[in-house]
């Protein structure tokens, strides 16, 4: 039996010696010798096809669960430059891409023909008060006259028309010259917020036809704007919480993290929800408020968005890798009696401080298999267990909470 010989020695006859209790005791020692020889080459090839892999404790806590959405970060003010004044570009003042302050000259266009514009609504205006203060004086002396009876009425009438014209072409050359000089004014094109600049769209020399050529584009840089796009569901838990807030004095909070952050170390105050559900998408847009000083958020970057879901909770939280999907099932491995992987199919939630939040399925205290899943072929397979600690997941750091909508 399994390799060992037994040899039983007959007598005359051919019948075993089965009266004789030595031979006997010999016998059934051997077949317990081959019988437990066998069981031990069962167990060692048992153990030695057994895969290795990592368990880790489920951890249960009280912690603050977070929604995880899809959003981009976007400019408070967002201003393209464009001339006032048609002319020739004359001189680019500004630095491509450098930040620049509220009023700063960027673009300087010929200011000649709009300065001599100036000079002629100027003598026109001087003009136009000469002529004003003659026809003044000459009112005064025809009402003098008409007094005396030495003038007609009519002809005091006329002197009197006379100035009041006068005093109107006054306001008018006035304006005039306001105009010339808001155009001369104009030909020095100023930053009207301040950000960051972008490129110079035209070059010196060329013409800048007024509120048509684009010059360059800023972007204000601090604070930011982060949109995200909230399921409705999410949406009606959020209304519920912005109004217990505002009833406080308070105003919810959200988390932000860039594509390559595995932290959330932005945080704003969200300020801004639509005025209605999109019913295509059955999304609706939100927005937070964020600080910039470091400059890290530029304007048109992909983030990551959390939103607290509501008070500290009871949950049991488990490293993501850990997770396999079955069509549409969720499941894992948990470490059974004998060293046996056992599948148990989960009910997922949000994320929390890195870990997945399992909403049923698994209990405390539970050892979960984190590592080498890929060897265990069933339920019920023997496996040889290896204690980590429960890290934070890594394998899917885009990793949505109870939805993720797409960024806009």
């Amino acid at each position: 039996m399994n390799g060992l010989p037994v040899r039983l020695t007959a007598v005359s006859g051919g019948s075993l010696q089965r009266d004789n209790p030595a031979v006997r005791a010999a016998w059934w020692g051997m077949l317990v010798l081959a019988l437990v020889f066998g069981m031990w080459q069962t167990a060692c090839m048992a153990a030695s096809s057994a895969p290795s892999v990592d368990v880790a404790t489920a951890l249960s806590r009280k912690t603050l669960l977070w929604d995880e959405f899809n959003g981009r970060i976007r400019a408070i003010d967002t201003v393209e430059i464009r001339p006032r004044v048609s002319g020739y570009i004359q001189r680019i003042v500004y630095q491509e891409g450098a930040e620049v302050a509220r009023g700063d000259l960027l673009f300087l266009i010929d200011p000649r023909p709009y300065r001599a514009a100036l000079d002629s609504a100027s003598a026109r205006l001087e003009r136009a008060r000469a002529t004003a203060a003659l026809a003044k004086a000459q009112d005064q002396r025809a009402q003098t006259l008409l007094q005396s009876s030495a003038t007609s009425k009519e002809e005091a009438e006329t002197r009197h028309a006379s100035f009041a014209q006068s005093e109107a072409d006054v306001r008018d050359a006035a304006a005039v010259v306001a105009v010339a000089r808001l155009n001369l004014e104009f030909t020095e094109v100023r930053a009207p917020v301040a950000g960051r600049a972008s490129r110079a769209m035209l070059t010196v020399g060329n013409l800048a036809v007024a509120d048509q050529s684009l010059l360059t584009s800023i972007v204000s840089q601090d604070p930011v704007y982060v949109y995200f796009d909230p399921d409705e569901h999410s949406y009606l838990r959020y209304s519920a919480q912005m109004h217990q807030a505002r009833s406080s004095n308070g105003v919810p909070t959200v988390r932000v993290s860039l594509a390559d952050d595995a932290n959330f170390s932005h945080v704003g105050k969200v300020e801004f929800m639509d005025n209605q559900v999109d019913p295509a998408t059955g999304t609706i847009q939100a927005r937070a408020k964020l600080s910039n000083a470091d400059r890290m958020l530029t304007p048109g970057l992909y983030a990551r968005v959390q939103y607290a879901t509501g008070n500290e909770t009871q949950v049991i939280l488990i490293d993501d890798k850990a997770v396999l999907t079955d069509q549409d099932r969720k499941y894992l491995y948990v470490l059974g009696a004998g060293n046996k992987a056992l599948r148990r199919e989960v009910v997922l939630g949000g994320i929390s401080d890195g870990l997945r939040v399992v909403e049923s399925g698994l209990m405390p205290g539970d050892k979960v298999i984190v590592a080498g899943m890929q060897r265990i072929y069933f339920s019920g397979a023997a496996v040889m267990p290896t204690e980590v600690p429960m890290s934070k997941a890594s394998a899917h750091p885009g990793a949505s909470g109870t939805g993720a909508a797409s960024a806009k």
